[in-house]
């Protein structure tokens, strides 16, 4: 069975804890969600098969040790999760980023799963899968996008609901060129709260626009 690949990339890590840190992309095809504020819609769509094998020889490649399966929306392709246990026995240390509306269950437990949990401005916030909610552990992160005020206030309930700020890494990403650094970070400092600040380091380096960073 193959996994239909938007695109492959070696950059660094834009978002997460391990922003700024030399990894290799794997982008897969298809999301079964439309945010308002996407900025990888050309995913959506379109790409090359290819199998686990050549996906994990292509990441042993190239030098970097850290990998990020992303799309799109990973968990869509029934294949995900034997590509990321490939990729952990190659001696990789693998991330998944996930859109929060799919089952996170069958990821192998080594993973650092990215969690994606859709605020009101996404437009999205009905398809979030709660359940994932009790299978996150301290390996993994969440990320909020916000894109105002009223999103970020829904997070906090969400936040202190599941205890999210006591559990694993909690990520403010406010969404690029709407909301202000400074004024998220303000909205943050006032929460008192272990969260932390995520922008999206690709775009201020890169610019917005540039894909395959």
């Amino acid at each position: 069975m193959a996994l239909v690949v938007c695109e492959t990339f070696a950059s660094l890590m834009g978002e997460s804890t391990r922003a700024g840190v030399p990894a290799y992309f794997i982008r897969l095809t298809g999301c079964n969600l439309r945010c308002r504020y996407c900025d990888t819609t050309y995913a959506y769509e379109g790409g090359s098969a290819m199998t686990v094998g050549a996906l994990a020889a292509q990441a042993r490649s190239q030098p970097h040790r850290l990998v990020l399966v992303t799309g799109g929306e990973p968990l869509l392709q029934a294949e995900t999760p034997a590509l990321l246990t490939a990729l952990l026995d190659a001696g990789f240390t693998v991330c998944l980023e996930t859109n929060g509306s799919r089952p996170i269950g069958a990821v192998d437990v080594r993973v650092h799963r990215i969690l994606d949990i859709k605020c009101p401005g996404s437009n999205m916030a009905d398809r979030n899968l709660w359940a994932n909610m009790d299978l996150l552990t301290s390996r993994d992160e969440v990320k909020f996008v916000v894109a105002g005020r009223l999103d970020f206030t829904w997070a906090l309930e969400v936040i202190n609901n599941f205890r999210l700020a006591e559990r694993l890494p909690v990520l403010i990403s406010p969404v690029f060129g709407q909301v202000a650094l400074k004024e998220a970070a303000a909205w943050i400092l006032a929460t008192g709260l272990l969260l932390r600040l995520n922008p999206q380091l690709h775009k201020y380096i890169w610019g917005p626009q540039v894909r395959g960073v």
